[in-house]
């Protein structure tokens, strides 16, 4: 079996109607955005008391946004109905610190799950914690549980990767080079997902490329992946599909993937039948950035288009599925049609946006 390796954008994103849809997004020193997405207006901006934020993830009733910050290792809640903040709170103390980026609630709201380390501050030096499962009470605004990270666990990067809950609440699963299962009552590791070989004849070493940045349904996970035949190594990509109560994978190739480059940000319609994702190739100075639009019924490329390239960014997808969005490290929006993939408008935030991605709810 053949190891994952995992690059996965950091956001999640809710659905609605793009008429009634409202469209938050992180951005520096300490705000949340919220915009009308159908006018791209700026309609508030919450102050998070906790800091810069650097991650979002809503829940699955679709009533909560859970947000982590950076500059106090902060968590704040959101509630979408209201588009105010309703529990805010900071980890840290003038001697202990933590770090940690992303995580997932338990299907009670009551708990916050992640993967972190601990600073504590003695007389004459900070001492780094190992990395740790950690289990946040959002009521008593603290961590109550913690358990070591297996040593065969522990990466660069601690708890970098996308955080998926069960449906019960009884198992979390961390997906980065492979499918970390834990159990969320002993925060213990049950299970170490390393995918064999797809069912596709001759190819293997199938690997994780962009996590789809839509949560169509919480029960399962939808990525782009890589694969490549054992023979001459030529590579394929496709779209994978793993069931996380059955825990079976499905890989299905599409073509051969693009060279030179990566492949990010998968956005898929509602009916499941199309898909988007953004191919970059070269770097630097000769860096071509392409929309490409795929059939997911027959796992053919329905056309593709160049766009502007930045030095980074990010990729997503109106509530409706009729706009594609470019945005991230920068002061805008670039918007295009999801079918065409030709450019329609910019909108002005007027606030330069965070890693953090964006959340669009009704």
């Amino acid at each position: 079996m053949k190891k994952l390796g995992l690059a996965i954008a950091a956001c999640v994103v809710g659905i609605a109607p793009a008429q009634a849809s409202t469209l938050f997004m992180g951005s520096y020193p300490d705000k949340m955005l919220v915009l009308d997405e159908a006018t791209g207006a700026v309609k508030d901006r919450l102050t998070l008391a906790s800091g810069l934020p650097t991650s979002m993830r809503i829940s699955n009733d679709q009533k909560r946004i859970y947000v982590t910050t950076i500059t106090t290792s902060g968590i704040e809640v959101i509630d979408t109905a209201t588009k105010k903040v309703i529990n805010s709170f900071s980890l840290n103390t003038p001697t202990t610190r933590y770090r940690f980026n992303g995580g997932v609630p338990d299907p009670s709201g009551k708990f916050f799950f992640t993967m972190m380390q601990k600073f504590e501050k003695l007389q004459d030096r900070w001492t780094v914690g190992p990395q740790m499962f950690g289990v946040i009470d959002l009521t008593k605004k603290a961590v109550v549980r913690t358990a070591a990270v297996p040593e065969e666990d522990v990466r660069a990067g601690a708890g970098r990767g996308n955080y998926m809950m069960s449906l019960d609440g009884k198992t979390m699963f961390l997906i980065r080079d492979k499918v970390l299962v834990v159990d969320t009552a002993a925060l213990k590791v049950t299970d170490r997902l390393e995918f064999s070989k797809p069912e596709a004849t001759g190819i293997e070493g199938v690997s994780f490329g962009g996590g789809v940045e839509t949560l169509r349904n919480p029960a399962e996970y939808v990525s782009m992946f890589t694969a490549q035949d054992p023979y001459i190594r030529n590579k394929v990509y496709g779209v994978g599909r793993f069931n996380l109560a059955t825990k079976a994978f499905d890989f299905r190739p599409i073509g051969p993937a693009p060279v030179g480059g990566g492949m990010a940000g998968l956005q898929v319609s509602k009916d499941m039948k199309e898909g988007w994702t953004v191919v970059t190739q070269e770097k630097v100075g000769n860096k071509r950035c392409e929309f490409w639009h795929l059939d997911l019924t027959t796992n053919l490329v329905k056309n593709k288009a160049e766009f502007p390239c930045r030095t980074r960014f990010q990729f997503g997808m109106s509530g409706d599925g009729k706009m594609l969005y470019i945005y991230g490290a920068s002061y805008d929006i670039e918007m295009y049609d999801a079918q065409t993939l030709k450019h329609i408008k910019t909108i002005d935030l007027g606030n330069d946006t965070t890693g953090a991605g964006m959340i669009i709810t009704q």
